[in-house]
């Protein structure tokens, strides 16, 4: 099976999942409008684009999750 593993941050429906993580989205943006914490559903979408399926979403520390993709 050939897989993609990311972790990190991610806002899920649009939205950080805490207040924390909408802290750390402004900071980045502040810095750069390209930067931030991306959306789930967008990385998602563009992974069935290259022909990858989110096969796991694991909840991890630091309100982070690990999202594991396999070529489909």
């Amino acid at each position: 099976y050939q897989r993609r593993v990311h972790g990190g941050p991610y806002k899920v429906g649009g939205k950080p999942t805490t207040p924390s993580n909408a802290q750390f989205d402004e900071s980045l943006r502040s810095r750069d409008p390209e930067w931030g914490i991306r959306d789930l559903e967008e990385v998602q979408s563009i992974g069935g684009g290259h022909g990858l399926t989110l096969k796991e979403r694991l909840e991890m520390p630091a309100n982070n999750f690990l999202l594991v993709f396999q070529k489909s």
